[in-house]
């Protein structure tokens, strides 16, 4: 039998490897430090509540693409503490949308939680003109402010879109549009499409680059590169008894590891195509999986000429295994430390909380994800220098090909010359996704030493056109 000091040394042992997990509230209340997020919640909520009790059509009519639902909310002294007391709500085209989170392999149940379980997490990266970005707490999806004019673009391209991805049974590199709503608070307009989030919910990006197959402007400024602390950081340990000191060191430990998630745009600096080139980045990838992202590549190019879509690019996050092997390492040596130190009193984490949403499956090893949830993530070759894990989609398609655009690559072509300006060049009147030189050029910025790319073979297959840069 084992003795009384063995087993108080057994518990100890298991108290100081006791992670402690976010507990969130059992009631929805939709509470946000933004009122538009409370009202984005609330909204999501009611829309997929309204569904479940609405027969679901065979297929898809024609008004299906044109309908919406709106409410409007007057409340008088009621739930003032969580919600805007006046606001409106319109989701976009809900049945068109349901039925695309089902061709995505996305449960409307889930998609609801993912967004209302618990605040949407703030991000302080833009997009172009102004454009503000969410994620859900679970980093599943990511929540974009469009314009009133990409809303009008999405609407032109969706029945089309959505053809298409019946067509590819939804294996594609486009984004995967979930959800556009339009928010009204306070008289104020706001409109947010929703998407699957390109990385992952659970292996972190280490670099990311914004690659458009073009040489002019396509470099991150040193401002963009430098890397900011956030504004509410711990302060650096200063002089004190060596009690003291470690104690700060453990704080600014926690703090920095639970910051991770909130990484704006300059901790996680957009690097372009030059950096891609200067960097010496490779992409290892084998053969089969080189052959089914060149094969939905130059499905998707094709598709997006065809609606005269342009200025879109390739967005290329890369997660580093063993990079993320050693600050998990890290992290649990800090959480052991601190955890002896505590009287392992930690409250466990009920069984409908949102961390166990996405740890209630199968533990995964490091650099392992789910393919049906990471759709855009590609495991590094067998043979690579490191373990790698990249994600790749295409992202920023809704930009028409109009005379404003037009301008801009007449202006380009002047000043650099057609051979720099390798995007966005009207042929016969359409567009085309890639010509020789962009494709080329594009094939040498993401060249890989696995790949063995065949740049001729690449070019006649795909008819590359030119595109314009930003």
């Amino acid at each position: 039998m084992a003795s009384a000091s063995s087993i108080a040394a057994s518990i100890a042992s298991k108290t100081k490897t006791k992670k402690k997990h976010f507990v969130a509230q059992k009631v929805k209340l939709f509470r946000a430090s933004d009122p538009l997020l409370s009202v984005l919640m609330w909204g999501v909520n009611h829309s997929i509540n309204e569904l479940s009790h609405i027969q679901i059509p065979i297929m898809l009519m024609p008004d299906d693409f044109k309908a919406y639902s709106k409410i409007k909310v007057d409340n008088h002294l009621f739930n003032k503490e969580n919600m805007p007391s006046h606001f409106k709500f319109k989701e976009y085209c809900p049945l068109v949308f349901r039925n695309l989170r089902e061709r995505f392999g996305i449960d409307d149940q889930e998609f609801s939680n993912s967004l209302t379980r618990s605040a949407p997490l703030n991000s302080d990266a833009q997009g172009r003109s102004g454009a503000r970005f969410h994620t859900s707490y679970d980093k599943r999806y990511v929540i974009k402010t469009i314009s009133s004019e990409d809303v009008a673009e999405m609407h032109n391209i969706l029945k089309k879109y959505h053809q298409f991805i019946v067509e590819c049974h939804g294996n594609t590199l486009l984004p995967q549009f979930l959800g556009m709503y339009r928010l009204t608070v306070d008289g104020d307009e706001t409109y947010m499409i929703v998407t699957r989030n390109v990385f992952s919910h659970r292996l972190s990006v280490y670099k990311k680059y914004d690659l458009k197959g073009s040489t002019v402007a396509r470099e991150a400024s040193d401002k963009e590169k430098q890397p900011t602390q956030p504004e509410d950081a711990p302060p650096r340990p200063k002089s004190g008894n060596v009690q003291q000191r470690l104690q700060t060191l453990r704080i600014a430990t926690r703090f920095y590891c639970a910051m991770k998630h909130v990484r704006d745009a300059k901790e996680l600096p957009t690097y372009k195509d030059n950096d891609f080139i200067n960097d010496g980045q490779k992409i290892y990838i084998d053969g089969e999986n080189k052959k089914m992202f060149l094969e939905k590549l130059r499905k998707d190019v094709e598709f997006l000429a065809q609606l005269k879509l342009m200025d879109y690019s390739l967005l290329v996050g890369i997660h580093d295994v063993e990079r993320a092997e050693q600050e998990e390492v890290d992290s649990e040596d800090n959480e052991a430390e601190d955890d002896g130190e505590s009287d392992g009193g930690g409250v466990g984490t009920p069984p409908d909380s949102p961390s166990n949403t996405l740890d209630s499956t199968k533990p995964l090893s490091p650099g392992e994800f789910d393919p049906s949830i990471d759709v855009y993530a590609i495991k590094s070759n067998d043979g690579a220098p490191r373990k790698e894990v990249y994600f790749m989609a295409i992202i920023d398609i809704l930009q028409h090909y109009d005379a404003k655009k037009k301008a801009a690559h007449a202006a380009k072509t002047v000043k650099h010359g057609v051979r720099l300006c390798t995007q966005t060049l009207l042929f016969k009147g359409s567009i085309k996704p890639f010509n020789d030189s962009v494709y080329r050029l594009w094939m040498e910025i993401i060249s890989v030493s696995f790949w063995e790319a065949d740049i001729g073979s690449l070019c006649l297959i795909c008819r590359p056109e030119q595109r314009s840069p930003r």
